[in-house]
């Protein structure tokens, strides 16, 4: 990596390190940011977590979903490698469905403050039933703002099959 490119990249410290430890406990901290080189521009960023776990707060038992992220940055973004270490940490983590999307989504505003952003989690079905949390967010006072009620109104209009889980 060049020098000015590494000098900019300190913040992020995981990329790369072939020793990282995965958390066994809810770790919010482990999420890292770098700042968005295009800043002046509006555009998406998203994340599929097809992966994620995390526990039934009563009876203790794993629930599994894909987790969808996306977020149009302002000054920073997220660090993949860091997301997906913070993502795994729910492994053990006790929190119903819609709990877990709406704590994803205030970490990620906590770290970057960005112009707008949604969680969705599709949660596999148990005892018959999936529960598919969606929250999201846009900056107070902008048009993001704005468009995330217009979204949050709109969500959905069209469910999808049950055979895309």
């Amino acid at each position: 990596m060049a020098g000015r490119q590494r000098e900019e990249m300190q913040e992020v410290t995981l990329l790369g390190d072939q020793g990282v430890k995965y958390p066994m406990t809810y770790t919010p901290e482990m999420l890292e940011s770098f700042d968005n080189k295009h800043p002046y521009r509006d555009y998406f960023v998203k994340f599929n977590c097809p992966e994620f776990t995390s526990l039934c707060p009563i009876t203790g038992q794993p629930d599994f979903a894909t987790i969808y992220i996306s977020y149009i940055p302002d000054i920073k973004m997220v660090e993949s490698k860091s997301l997906k270490l913070y993502l795994f940490s729910f492994r053990n983590h006790g929190d119903f469905h819609e709990d877990c999307v709406n704590i994803i989504m205030n970490d990620l505003i906590k770290l970057m403050d960005p112009k707008y952003i949604e969680v969705w989690g599709k949660f596999t079905p148990r005892g018959g039933i999936s529960i598919d949390p969606y929250c999201n967010y846009g900056k107070p006072g902008t048009k993001y703002e704005t468009m995330a009620e217009h979204r949050l109104l709109n969500h959905d209009l069209y469910p999808e099959k049950v055979d895309n889980r």
